[in-house]
């Protein structure tokens, strides 16, 4: 992976709909070029797909908390956070935590209904989103040594 591929990486994180003819003009190559690039990225799998961000509370998910769980139980708890409606992500962590599972859901009321759910799977911790600032772009280094 050289400069340009990083160039192209930058341009696709800030705009997935981007045209391949626009990101050309944006990387300086010819739209070939460009489109050969991406297709090779997307074959090694540094591409994995492109996602949709929907904005929740316009969906009526007004309340997004992060779920800790401290259970022994984890392929019960992974099945039930996968097929749960108000689970967008579940990840795997080390410590005394096993899991943090995010949560958007439409109530306080809905969020103590997901948690009396889960308690079966676990010792939950719920930590309410006040305000977040996220920046989804993964930030690549310019070092082109290891490509």
């Amino acid at each position: 992976m050289d400069v340009i591929d990083r160039k192209i990486l930058h341009e696709l994180q800030a705009n997935a709909k981007i045209s391949m003819k626009e990101l050309a003009q944006k990387v300086y190559l010819s739209s070939p070029s460009t489109i050969e690039r991406v297709r090779r990225l997307e074959e090694n799998g540094i591409i994995k797909g492109y996602k949709t961000i929907v904005d929740a509370e316009k969906l009526n998910r007004n309340i997004t908390a992060f779920v800790l769980f401290e259970t022994t139980k984890c392929k019960d708890l992974t099945a039930f956070c996968s097929v749960h409606p108000d689970v967008m992500e579940c990840y795997r962590v080390a410590g005394k935590i096993s899991y943090i599972a995010k949560v958007c859901t439409e109530s306080v009321h809905t969020l103590e209904e997901f948690i009396d759910k889960a308690m079966e799977f676990g010792t939950p911790s719920t930590n309410i989103v006040l305000s977040s600032h996220t920046n989804m772009e993964l930030k690549l280094s310019q070092d082109t040594s290891s490509g």
